[in-house]
């Protein structure tokens, strides 16, 4: 298992997020798009990374794509 080293990261995901889901992410800036939505910012760590896919899928959210940014 690979260690995630800081970056930041984009995640996007199908549905328009309602503020209350838009909540849930504090740590990430979330902007609308074509296709739902994206989420951005800066990750400490693997459990930062498994948090928010976690949340992501606990809100019954479509994960169209995850990936690092260039810093």
């Amino acid at each position: 298992m690979t260690v995630l080293e800081t970056g930041r990261y984009e995640f996007r995901v199908a549905q328009r997020l309602s503020s209350t889901a838009v909540a849930a992410f504090p740590e990430l800036t979330v902007t609308d798009s074509a296709l739902g939505t994206v989420l951005f910012g800066r990750l400490r760590d693997d459990a930062e990374l498994h948090g928010i896919l976690s949340r992501l899928q606990l809100l019954g959210l479509t994960i169209l794509d995850v990936h690092r940014l260039p810093d």
